[in-house]
């Protein structure tokens, strides 16, 4: 098969799923954005609890997401009843860690004492971390519907939930931030209370379409009941727990950097946000063709095609990187109107003004690192890419931002101290991250074909 016929079948694949991932990293966008119209601390309190919140959903969510490997492996080795026990199983799995996550959100006293943050900014974030442990469950179980649609190149249902969530979101916002037919202003955690009812909207949504969609009867998912089995579970929790610490620390090298910069004043954090906003809309091109990438390569080793499932990866690798420098240039070119779209305040922006080239600069870096995870993944490989991420975004991410960031060597020149500290420091740490995991992965695929 040439090179264009799969770019095709990815690129056909990924669009849904990009549309999808906007518009559900545009929650975040809006979040950002009306509550810095609200004011800078309702800016950054959302920043805060939303980061905490991101820790632990993503953490949780990334040992469910082990569903899409077994499931597409599964679909492409045509035992698609198997599948439908896999989606029982996993939905078991979903309840009980739902379970420690809402703990965490509901009790978050220890994660905010450690932000050092000021008791103004503790008592909003509080608010909102207890609003979304409540729809926590709901997230989660939704997570299910979207791994198994994404397995069986079926994630069009997905984008359109997530589109109708889009739809409603902006009215809702708006009426619990600010008040309004009988109910008080409720800041910055009104916008928790929106996504939380928004979930539930989801998850229910996605229960009744696959008990009544016809595409999903071969799976038989409600044809009987089943109680935890302890070998699938273990076998989700093999691949997934590695691939949930993977989440885990990908996620908090971004979310101890916004901990760690709240340090650095309200104004910081906010340009900070607003940054990390940006990279994280940026991140859906990449993700989502690693997630149409894996599920062809799942597909093709569960089709005993090992050649094409390689093939499929470098090229997927390859898209994925060019595509990335264009993203990165256009973030540059546009920083300015970007920037002035997010916030009003001149003090935000011209925080957030400098720390824009580091995400314009890492976007190659990032998008070869998270395709050849979702690759290896693929693969049902997990553990060793765990590692890679814990030495490169922790050890060098974190640590060195820290070491920067608050100028522990006094050497140094003063650009890198601050915020852009951090930042300089995780740019670094995904170039090492995603040279290391192509490295890993020349020699996953040459053992697979021996």
């Amino acid at each position: 098969m040439s090179a264009l016929q799969d770019f095709r079948r990815i690129a056909n694949l990924a669009a849904p799923v990009l549309v999808g991932q906007l518009a559900v990293i545009a929650f975040g966008v809006i979040d950002t954005i009306m509550a810095g119209r609200a004011s800078a601390n309702d800016l950054a309190a959302v920043g805060l609890g939303g980061s905490i919140y991101v820790t632990v959903y993503i953490s949780l969510m990334g040992v469910l997401q082990a569903l899409a490997p077994i499931a597409g492996q599964l679909y492409g080795a045509g035992r698609s009843e198997e599948i439908g026990s896999e989606v029982r199983q996993a939905a078991w799995l979903g309840l009980a860690l739902s379970i420690p996550g809402i703990l965490l959100l509901a009790f978050p006293g220890p994660l905010l004492a450690f932000a050092k943050a000021p008791p103004d900014l503790v008592d909003k974030a509080s608010q909102y971390l207890h609003i979304v442990a409540f729809g926590l469950p709901a997230a989660l179980g939704f997570r299910i519907y979207s791994a198994l649609n994404n397995a069986l190149s079926r994630p069009i249902m997905v984008t359109v939930l997530q589109l109708a969530g889009l739809v409603v979101k902006i009215p809702l916002n708006a009426w619990f931030i600010h008040g309004g037919l009988g109910l008080p202003a409720m800041g910055g955690p009104g916008c928790a209370l929106a996504s939380t009812l928004i979930s539930w909207s989801w998850c229910i949504a996605g229960l009744l379409i696959l008990r009544h969609g016809s595409a999903y009867r071969p799976l038989q998912i409600f044809s009987r009941w089943s109680w935890p089995i302890a070998a699938r579970l273990r076998a989700l929790l093999r691949l997934g727990v590695p691939m949930g610490l993977t989440y885990l620390i990908e996620i908090t090298s971004f979310t101890l950097m916004s901990i760690f910069i709240t340090r650095m004043g309200t104004v910081t954090l906010a340009g900070h946000q607003i940054i990390a906003n940006l990279g994280a809309v940026a991140y859906m091109l990449p993700l989502s063709l690693a997630i149409a990438t894996s599920t062809l390569v799942a597909q093709s080793i569960g089709a005993r095609d090992l050649a094409g499932a390689s093939r499929l990866a470098w090229r997927g690798i390859r898209l994925a990187a060019a595509l990335a420098v264009m993203v990165g240039g256009l973030l540059w070119l546009l920083r300015e109107p970007l920037l002035h779209a997010y916030a009003k305040d001149p003090g935000v922006v011209a925080a957030a003004l400098p720390l824009i080239l580091f995400v314009a600069f890492y976007q190659a870096f990032d998008a070869v690192q998270v395709m050849t995870a979702f690759i290896l993944r693929a693969y049902k490989v997990a553990l060793i890419p765990t590692l890679i991420y814990a030495g490169s975004l922790w050890g060098i991410g974190l640590g060195g931002g820290y070491v920067l960031g608050f100028g522990l060597i006094d050497t140094l020149p003063a650009f890198t101290r601050g915020a852009a500290g951090f930042w300089l420091a995780n740019s670094v740490s995904l170039a090492i991250a995603g040279t290391l995991l192509v490295r890993y992965f020349v020699r996953i695929s040459r053992d697979q074909r021996i």
